[in-house]
C-alpha cells in the first residue's frame, strides 16, 4: 500500500482591512443600523474602552445608564498615520452633549474633558473608526 500524505493549506492575508471596539472587555458587533435602545443599557459604572485598525472603517453604538447629567470622557490613539476616531453621546432624550474627533498623523492625539448637560438616564454611545490604522483607548465616567 502506498503512503499517504495530506496536505492542509491555510490562508491569511495580514493587509486585510479590519476595525475593531472593545468596551469594558467586550467586542461590539453592534451596529448603527441594528441599534436599538429599549429601556435598558449594555454597560453601567465607568467605560473602559480601546479600538484598533488595519485600514478598516466601523461604526458600533451601545447604551450606557448615566445617573448624572454629565460626563467625563477621555480618549487618545496611537501608531497611527491616517484614518479618524470620532465619539458621539447622545443623552437620555437624544440630544448630542458630545461630539468629537481624532485625526490620525495630527496634533492633538488625546481628547479629554465634560461632556454638556444633558438628561441622566440611559445614553447612547457612537464610535466611529474610519480608514483607521492604529490604536487607541477612550473612557466614560458619570460626571459631577
Amino acid at each position: 500500500m502506498a503512503p499517504v500524505f495530506i496536505l492542509s493549506l491555510s490562508c491569511s492575508n495580514d493587509d486585510d482591512s479590519f476595525a475593531r471596539v472593545t468596551v469594558n472587555g467586550t467586542l461590539l458587533q453592534t451596529s448603527a443600523s441594528d441599534f436599538t435602545i429599549g429601556d435598558r443599557s449594555d454597560f453601567n459604572g465607568d467605560i473602559d474602552a480601546s479600538f484598533t485598525g488595519n485600514g478598516g472603517t466601523a461604526t458600533r453604538m451601545f447604551s450606557w445608564n448615566n445617573n448624572l447629567n454629565t460626563a467625563d470622557y477621555n480618549a487618545d490613539i496611537t501608531a497611527t498615520t491616517e484614518g479618524t476616531f470620532q465619539i458621539i453621546v447622545e443623552d437620555s432624550e437624544g440630544m448630542v452633549v458630545l461630539d468629537r474627533t481624532i485625526q490620525g498623523g495630527a496634533e492633538p492625539d488625546t481628547i479629554w474633558g465634560v461632556t454638556e448637560v444633558g438628561a441622566s438616564g440611559i445614553w447612547t454611545v457612537t464610535i466611529r473608526v474610519t480608514n483607521f490604522n492604529g490604536d487607541g483607548s477612550f473612557s466614560l465616567s458619570e460626571g459631577n
